[in-house]
């Protein structure tokens, strides 16, 4: 019987991994399943360009995974079962429609090859990657007002409330993280007629060097971004936002980028959780409780090699998934399991289409004296977005040669053998 290896979602950690499992691990003993809610992959990290308006090109799941023998599976996620190991899956419907009548006969070909009815997904191995949404944090009006660039639905509705928006609108952006300050310049570049503002809980830019941070309050002034520093929103109503010392705040449209959450499904399947509600793991991005459940990207609380959690962030699903993987394949074929490195090097923010920062940061996560502003930051910034789309519509592109050899030999000898001794050592794992 093949091992059947299923990965939840498809975004930058789990297309990535799905792919690179799919073309290093042989067909003739795995079976790999990629559950995503969505038909295509989401650039996440340009959702605020999509909503300021601007165009991506959609990226068909079904083309990235096209000969890998990876099949996917257009479904959302409604339960685990980790001791039966089984997923449990909706069926998505009324995507084929805006994707084009390929796709959806792909999709079609691949749903009638499912038995009639199955509604749940049996694994040997899970590679957990649903990744994370917006943090509400409770605050009042936030659910049913504000809008956020954290899916493609959500910044397609955050687009289209802001072409309705005429002269002198007013859009506010509650969160002074790396989205926050994204998506307030974006918006204040593209749309010049409006008054955009961002609140900051602390002040503005506080964890960049002091050169940095002053490259930032002139882009902010440039592109006449209004800024509240040291300020906190209670609540959000239709057109305002209310501070915690009363103040109000106009706002035709409120974008909350005021942190992330992940899903609860994970802690509901018990699954051993930190207080984040991320899977606890190992060195190895493995499950401290379910030695066949591995976890990558945001939904995984990974401690990096400075001994702090990893943050949530495009480049920790990209070590995640690497360990992930090479943990995955190492234990089927009963290799020694290589180790990839979790450092956090720096922050790469976007001002717009012509400026950016790259900061560097220490062990300890201090932003570093030297830093690159402007158009060339920019033009960096905008090869590592190309350079993650590419990897993952080619995920053995950059892969030591080496390792390639190591994955066909792995290919010939198969992994039936290594199948047990993978339950095995989950056992030892779990005792």
């Amino acid at each position: 019987m093949k091992h059947r290896i299923v990965v939840l979602g498809a975004g930058y950690a789990g297309a990535f991994a799905a792919g690179n499992l799919a073309r290093r691990l042989s067909p003739a003993d795995t079976e790999i399943t990629v559950v995503n809610a969505a038909p295509d992959f989401v650039e996440r990290m340009r959702l605020h360009q999509l909503a300021s308006g601007q165009e991506l090109t959609p990226r068909p799941l079904a083309d990235v995974f096209a000969g890998t023998g990876a099949r996917l599976r257009v479904a959302r996620v409604t339960g685990i079962d980790p001791e039966r190991r089984t997923v449990t899956v909706t069926e998505e419907t009324g995507a084929a429609g805006a994707i084009g009548a390929d796709q959806a006969r792909r999709e079609a070909e691949a749903e009638a090859a499912d038995e009639a009815g199955d509604r749940e997904l049996p694994y040997d191995t899970l590679l957990y990657a649903l990744g994370s949404s917006v943090a509400h944090h409770g605050v009042s009006g936030v659910a049913e007002h504000a809008y956020d660039v954290t899916g493609r639905s959500s910044a397609l509705r955050l687009r289209e409330r802001l072409a309705g928006l005429g002269e002198g609108g007013t859009v506010l952006v509650v969160g002074e993280g790396l989205t926050g300050i994204e998506t307030a310049t974006e918006f204040a570049e593209s749309r010049p007629d409006l008054s955009v503002a961002l609140v900051a809980r602390g002040e503005l830019g506080a964890w960049l060097s002091p050169k940095a941070r002053r490259h930032l309050r002139r882009a902010f002034d440039r592109l006449g971004v209004t800024v509240h520093e040291h300020t906190t929103v209670e609540a959000v109503e239709p057109t305002r936002a209310i501070t915690a010392d009363g103040t109000v705040i106009p706002a035709d449209v409120t974008v909350w980028s005021a942190g992330f959450a992940v899903h609860p499904l994970a802690a509901a399947a018990g699954l051993r959780v930190a207080e984040t509600g991320q899977i606890l793991v190992d060195r190895t991005m493995r499950s401290v409780s379910h030695p066949d459940v591995y976890a990558a990207g945001d939904c995984a609380y990974a401690i990096g090699e400075n001994g702090r959690p990893l943050p949530m962030s495009c480049a920790s699903a990209g070590y995640t998934n690497m360990q992930a993987t090479a943990a995955i394949i190492a234990r089927l074929t009963g290799r020694e399991i290589p180790t990839v490195g979790l450092k956090y090097h720096g922050n790469h923010i976007s001002l717009g289409r012509r400026d950016a920062i790259f900061q560097m940061v220490d062990e300890e996560v201090r932003s570093k004296s030297w830093y690159l502003g402007g158009r060339t930051a920019a033009r960096l910034k905008a090869s590592v977005l190309k350079g993650a789309a590419l990897g993952i519509a080619h995920p053995t592109f950059g892969v030591p040669k080496r390792r390639q050899r190591l994955a066909a030999g792995a290919e010939r000898g198969g992994v039936r053998a290594a199948g047990a001794g993978v339950e095995a050592a989950g056992a030892n794992s779990a005792a």
